[in-house]
């Protein structure tokens, strides 16, 4: 219970005694329905209205007006309050199907800044043990800004990180080759795992595999990268849908991703595929707290002439900028930090 603003604010959804709660994991979302995974078996629910309400009671002289009367409801302030890879508490009606009434806590959450003129949250996936940023070497060309967004998000959640090139098959080796050599040491250089795959040689597919294994990933990408082509080279037979990205597309894909799904590996673990993104607003980070989303900043944070108050834009005597001087920062890397900064500010 949450006292903040003179008011208690109450989550949990009282229970009927005669209804036992089942507990499971969410594994697919799509419209307002869920599939649980409880055991052995999969129930579709819906959620309670609960779950998309609080609760306040007044914290003020409770004697006088009643510890259980409820001054007001708030919305919450999320698009969904329950997420794939969600641990939820359901009540089973008895035909097949249940209703949400409780989401566990969770280990960790990836979100976004929903779109629309209201700040909302949107929760990707909860509970994930790695995020996969897939990007196509070509067709469509590969934008190292937005993989720099999806690596931020990662760090934000606390989630570890590995990179996607698909298609290599279409990587020519002249004009090519060059950029996306250097984007690739740029990236292992940081710590982050980069796995090279096509789906037409079969290269990297069995080291993706392996790094699949006993995980449950969620694959963030453009529309058209390769991320349905990839599930299916790693599962022969799911039959996902596959659009190629076509020349009236402008290089930007289509959707081919309507709802959420956890889908399982026969080797263990789990992966997630996500709709098509091309662009992806941060949720929760603020502008002094981004120069910690680069790991190669962090040698550099509190070095700058003004201290904690740099932003590491154009105040002199600033370590960070010195770094990018020295060849320690990349300059794409700076470059987009620098972007991130600008719209959060």
């Amino acid at each position: 219970m949450n006292t903040s603003h003179g008011y208690a604010v109450e989550t949990d959804v009282p229970q009927d005694p005669e209804l036992p709660l089942v507990t499971g994991a969410v594994i697919r979302k799509d419209r307002g329905r869920y599939l649980i995974r409880a055991s052995d078996r999969v129930v579709p629910c819906s959620i309670s209205a609960m779950l998309r309400k609080r609760l306040i009671y007044p914290t003020r002289d409770p004697a006088s007006l009643g510890h259980f009367e409820v001054l007001r409801i708030d919305d919450i302030k999320a698009i969904d309050p329950v997420a794939i890879g969600d641990n939820v508490a359901f009540v089973d009606a008895g035909d097949g199907t249940g209703m949400i009434k409780e989401v566990l806590p969770r280990k960790n959450q990836i979100s976004r800044l929903a779109a629309g003129p209201i700040p909302l949250e949107q929760v990707l996936v909860a509970n994930v043990d790695q995020m996969v940023a897939v990007f196509a070497a070509a067709r469509p060309k590969p934008k190292w800004h937005l993989l720099d967004r999806y690596l931020v998000t990662a760090e934000v959640a606390g989630v570890p990180a590995l990179i996607c090139i698909t298609k290599m098959d279409l990587v020519n080796a002249r004009s090519d080759a060059p950029g996306l050599d250097a984007a690739v040491r740029r990236y292992r250089a940081l710590g982050y795992g980069v796995v090279l795959t096509s789906c037409e040689d079969g290269r990297g597919i069995d080291e993706v595999r392996a790094m699949f294994k006993d995980r449950l990933s969620i694959l963030m990408g453009k529309s058209g990268v390769g991320k349905s082509s990839l599930l299916n080279a790693l599962e022969p037979g799911l039959g996902l849908r596959v659009r190629a990205v076509g020349s009236g597309s402008v290089g930007k894909g289509r959707h081919t991703t309507t709802h959420l799904e956890t889908v399982p590996l026969s080797g263990g673990g789990g992966v997630v595929d996500t709709p098509g993104m091309r662009e992806l607003a941060l949720w929760r980070a603020r502008p002094e707290e981004l120069p910690w989303f680069f790991p190669e900043f962090r040698p550099s944070l509190g070095e700058c002439k003004y201290g904690a108050s740099c932003v590491h834009d154009s105040e002199p005597g600033c370590a960070i900028k010195q770094a990018v001087d020295n060849g320690d920062v990349s300059v794409p890397r700076y470059e987009s930090y620098l972007k991130l900064l600008k719209e959060m500010s």
